[in-house]
């Protein structure tokens, strides 16, 4: 692995760890084990860092997404793919939160002039749940559909690195699926 990859991939982790503020060049130097001199060479300043890593992230998103659009016909089977992330992730959401919502929420704080490009990520699956609404006939309600569901999984995520407790999750994605299945099954009776 190149050693610009390397420190992305730490940079990215200890953003995720530590948040963005807490992390230093040395932070990121001591992980990839290389010298202050060495990580200048790649990235000159901590926002080039930032930047890098939510491009990463953005793309890594692309990635899955793509993989679940091919992987499962069904776009209910779509979704649950996103709301098991919940699930899948689990151990780290219990440590350290949503890793879009806490770097979205750090940036916000901080009035970082990357914080819409990390809110992009958040946009990426707004915009794909969206559509997968719009494939199960959901029409104009898509976009607000999309929207319950990121709210539900982020408050979840939230809870979660609050109150650590697996079976809460497991409880809230057993019940996001069944008001997904509801919600598709009768438009009029699940409401959102």
């Amino acid at each position: 692995m190149k050693t610009r990859d390397q420190i992305l991939e730490s940079a990215d982790q200890l953003f995720y760890q530590q948040g963005y503020e807490h992390t230093s060049f040395s932070d990121i130097a001591k992980a990839v084990r290389i010298s202050r001199g060495n990580f200048y060479h790649h990235f000159k300043t901590k926002d080039e860092i930032l930047h890098a890593v939510i491009d990463l992230r953005a793309n890594n998103t692309r990635a899955m997404l793509e993989e679940w659009e091919s992987g499962h016909e069904d776009p209910m089977a779509r979704i649950r793919c996103y709301l098991q992330i919940l699930l899948t992730n689990g151990s780290n959401i219990s440590l350290y939160g949503c890793p879009v919502g806490t770097l979205s929420s750090e940036l916000a704080k901080l009035d970082h002039a990357s914080q819409g490009d990390a809110v992009g990520i958040f946009t990426l699956f707004r915009e794909w749940l969206g559509k997968q609404f719009s494939l199960l006939g959901c029409g104009s309600d898509a976009d607000a559909l999309a929207m319950h569901v990121l709210a539900w999984s982020q408050g979840v995520a939230t809870l979660v690195n609050a109150f650590p407790d697996e079976a809460f999750v497991l409880r809230e994605v057993n019940h996001m699926c069944a008001w997904l299945q509801a919600r598709v099954s009768d438009p009029g009776k699940a409401g959102l």
